[in-house]
C-alpha cells in the first residue's frame, strides 16, 4: 500500500508514510538516476504532469529532497517567479540558489585536504596562506603547489567554459590567499556571473581575462560549468526542479510573468535546445512539472510547437506504466495502480492527519468504487476525489 506515497500528498494535506517502496516513481528515480546514472556522469530531463491536485508539486519537492539526501546540489523554483523564455534567467536563478561562494569554499577545502591539511584547523578570518605562514611553511614550493592544483581543477578542466574557469580559479585562490584579490575585483567577478545590469565586462581585463556577457546563447555552457563546479566541490551533481510550467498557457495570469505568443514560443525553443543539448551535460537532472493543460491545449501548449513536442512525446504507449518514460502522467499512473482498498487506506490516513476544519469520515468500498468510476468518466484526479469524499464536499456536490 505504500506505493501511493508520492500521490497521497494532495494540495496542503501532506500525509507522511512510514515505508519506502521500489514501486514509487521517486524511489525508482532515486535508485536508477540519483544513485547510479547521474553520479556516473549521466544527464536526464523528465517531465511530470497530471490534473489539478494530482500531486505534481509534492512529487517534485519529494524528488528534490531525495536528491539532496543523495548528495546532490538541489534547485527548486516556480515558473511563475522566473522567466523561462531566455535561458540566462534560468541560469542566474540556479546560480543564486547554488550559492557560488559556498561552492568556492568547498573547492578551497578540497585543495587544502589534497595538500595534506585540514581546513578545520585554520583560525576564523585567516586564509590557508596565513596558516602556512604561522607554521613556517609559506615557501615558494607550497605556493607553486597551490597554483598547480588551481590550474588542474579549473583552467585545464575541459568541461568548464574558459572564462568561468578563470573566474572560479581567481575566487578560489582568493579564498586560499594565493593570490589575494582586491574587494573591487571580487565584486566585478560576481557582477559578471550574476548578470548585473550596467556592468561592463571590460572591467575584468585587468584580471587577465575578457569574457563575453552571459546571454541565452552561452547560458547553457555556463550551466555546464556550474555543474562541473558542483561536482568538483564534492556534490554528486546538480538536480533542478522547475514547477508550474503551465503558466505558459494560463490565460488568467496577467502578472509580471505574463507570456505573449512570442515569449511562449521562445520558451519552447529554449526547452527544445536544452533537450537536444542534454547529452553534452554531465551530472545533471532536470525535472519540469506542469498541469495537464500544457499538453491538452493544442493552440498554446506543447503540441503547438512541434519541434519540442516531437522530442518529448511517447510514441508507443503500452498498458504497463513505463517508469523510464520522459513524460510521467500522474493520473495515468494512479489509474493503473489504484484499487478500492488503496483508496480506503488513503482516506483513513487522510482522516488521521486532518487537524482542523471539517470532521473527516473515511470512505467505504462503495464510495471507493464510485471514485474510480468518476475519475474515469470526468477525468478528475483520484487523490482529489478521495480528499473531497473524505471531507464531505464530494457528497455535497452529488446531492446537489
Amino acid at each position: 500500500m505504500d506505493r501511493i506515497k508520492d500521490i497521497i500528498m494532495v494540495g496542503n494535506d501532506i500525509i507522511p508514510m512510514q515505508n519506502n517502496s521500489s514501486d514509487r516513481i521517486v524511489d525508482f528515480w532515486n535508485a536508477r538516476y540519483l544513485h547510479e546514472f547521474i553520479p556516473a556522469g549521466g544527464s536526464k530531463i523528465k517531465f511530470v504532469t497530471g490534473l489539478e491536485e494530482s500531486g505534481k508539486t509534492s512529487m517534485l519537492r519529494q524528488a528534490t529532497a531525495e536528491a539532496k539526501e543523495a548528495g546532490f546540489l538541489t534547485v527548486f523554483f516556480s515558473a511563475r517567479d522566473i522567466w523561462l523564455y531566455d535561458f540566462k534567467f534560468v541560469f542566474f536563478e540556479i546560480l543564486r540558489q547554488a550559492r557560488l561562494e559556498h561552492l568556492i569554499i568547498r573547492c578551497s577545502d578540497a585543495i587544502i585536504r589534497q595538500m595534506g591539511f585540514d581546513s578545520a584547523n585554520i583560525p576564523t578570518g585567516k586564509t590557508f596562506i596565513d596558516f602556512l605562514a604561522s607554521e613556517n611553511r609559506n615557501d615558494a614550493l607550497e605556493r607553486l603547489e597551490i597554483r598547480n592544483l588551481l590550474r588542474k581543477r579549473f583552467k585545464e578542466n575541459p568541461v568548464m567554459d574558459n572564462s568561468f574557469a578563470i573566474a572560479c580559479s581567481l575566487l578560489c585562490g582568493d579564498c586560499l590567499g594565493q593570490p589575494k584579490l582586491e574587494p573591487e575585483s571580487k565584486e566585478h567577478i560576481f557582477a559578471w556571473l550574476t548578470g548585473q545590469k550596467g556592468f561592463r565586462v571590460t572591467s575584468l581585463r585587468p584580471l587577465g581575462f575578457s569574457p563575453v556577457r552571459i546571454s541565452k546563447f552561452n547560458a547553457r555552457r555556463m550551466l555546464m560549468s556550474l555543474c562541473e563546479l558542483a561536482r568538483i566541490s564534492g556534490y554528486a551533481g546538480l538536480f533542478i526542479a522547475i514547477d508550474d510550467v503551465d503558466v505558459l498557457v494560463d490565460k488568467a495570469n496577467y502578472g509580471l510573468l505574463h507570456y505573449t505568443k512570442m515569449r511562449r514560443e521562445d520558451t519552447y525553443e529554449s526547452i527544445r535546445e536544452l533537450v537536444d543539448d542534454i547529452d553534452n551535460f554531465n551530472n545533471i537532472m532536470f525535472v519540469f512539472g506542469f498541469d495537464r493543460s500544457l499538453i491538452d491545449d493544442e493552440k498554446m501548449g506543447l503540441k503547438s510547437y512541434q519541434a519540442l513536442w516531437m522530442r518529448i512525446q511517447n510514441e508507443v504507449v503500452s498498458e504497463r506504466f513505463n517508469k523510464f518514460a520522459d513524460v510521467i502522467d500522474l493520473n495515468r499512473l494512479a489509474s493503473s495502480m489504484y484499487t478500492p482498498e488503496m483508496l480506503i487506506e488513503l482516506s483513513q490516513q487522510l482522516c488521521s492527519n486532518v487537524k482542523e476544519g471539517k470532521i473527516p469520515v473515511p470512505i467505504n468500498a462503495d464510495m471507493a468504487e464510485q471514485i474510480l468510476t468518476l475519475s474515469r468518466l470526468n477525468g478528475k484526479s483520484i487523490p482529489l476525489l478521495v480528499r473531497q469524499a473524505t471531507l464531505g464536499s464530494l457528497m455535497e456536490k452529488q446531492e446537489q
